[in-house]
């Protein structure tokens, strides 16, 4: 397989048959594509290995801006007070040396800017989902702690995902410390998000989802799930890519239809892949869910 279900070839109704040929395209490709489409609330429509761990990326980084809004709530901490920017961080390794991240590696400079000064972790946050900062992100998780994410996991039941430690802390990877996602684990979080914005739920007051979403809403990487939509269509997601890497996972809110949860993670071999466009392959399986929009669950 070297692209994805083209977007103007997905069909009209995808049925049961449909979503066996795409998995069938899907097993073509060389590695792991894992997938979780359905409602808010409702048994998944169409999943695809939705237990298979894979690394997390930046997909980690909406269980971080959870827990930030968690400790707020809880009176914790106060996300509008300003905060030290730094670069220099604690070790998920016991013993290991401090670690700083690489700016060259990171997608959003402005953070970079105010290396030295403060801000305050709301922005941190906002920057840690809107560009996907690298430096927000260690920052935001440094005051609250990879305890309070792992217990935003644990709410929203997830199973297999972990956030182990902070983006580039390699000392902690080499034993093994590390972030994992599934698919179904990131469609119980953001449908936790969705849902406590309209009701009171395990995560956040309304109020603080109902920001939450809005931050998600406001993501600037649009290449994946979002490429696979109409132009305009409302769309609360999050990114996460790294070499072999490429998940998006969101919430779709059709003018014409209930909002719908697709997540997409894909772990591929960069040696046997070199030809395929993941950023593709991610937009037709989104393009494919759109056309089911009226048929989900």
């Amino acid at each position: 397989m070297t692209g994805a279900p083209p977007t103007g070839g997905a069909p009209a109704h995808p049925t049961d048959h449909d979503w066996a040929a795409l998995d069938r395209r899907l097993d073509g490709v060389p590695g792991t594509v894992s997938a979780y489409l359905g409602r808010l609330d409702t048994p998944p429509t169409w999943t695809r290995h939705p237990d298979t761990t894979h690394y997390a990326a930046s997909t980690m980084k909406v269980a971080v801006l959870a827990a930030l809004h968690r400790a707020a709530e809880a009176g914790l901490l106060d996300p509008d007070a300003p905060v030290p920017v730094t670069n220099d961080f604690a070790s998920a390794r016991p013993g290991a040396p401090r670690f700083s991240c690489a700016r060259h590696f990171d997608n959003d400079d402005t953070v970079w800017q105010r290396l030295g000064d403060r801000a305050p972790l709301r922005w941190l946050a906002e920057r840690m989902i809107v560009r996907s900062g690298n430096l927000a992100t260690n920052l935001c998780l440094a005051h609250v702690g990879s305890p309070a994410v792992a217990r935003v996991w644990e709410l929203v039941g997830a199973r297999h995902s972990v956030t182990a430690r902070g983006i580039e802390d390699l000392a902690a990877r080499e034993v093994g410390i590390t972030n994992l996602v599934t698919a179904a684990d990131l469609a119980a979080l953001l449908g936790a998000i969705a849902t406590g914005a309209t009701r009171p739920g395990p995560l956040a007051t309304p109020a603080g989802c109902t920001a939450m979403l809005d931050v998600l809403v406001a993501q600037e990487h649009r290449e994946d799930l979002a490429a696979g939509l109409p132009p305009g269509t409302r769309i609360a997601h999050k990114s996460g890519w790294v070499r072999g890497i490429r998940h998006g996972a969101g919430i779709v809110y059709p003018a014409d239809a209930p909002p719908y949860l697709i997540v997409v993670c894909t772990t591929l071999d960069p040696e046997h892949a070199a030809d395929l466009d993941t950023c593709e392959l991610v937009a037709g399986i989104s393009a494919t869910a759109w056309a089911a929009r009226h048929h989900l669950g």
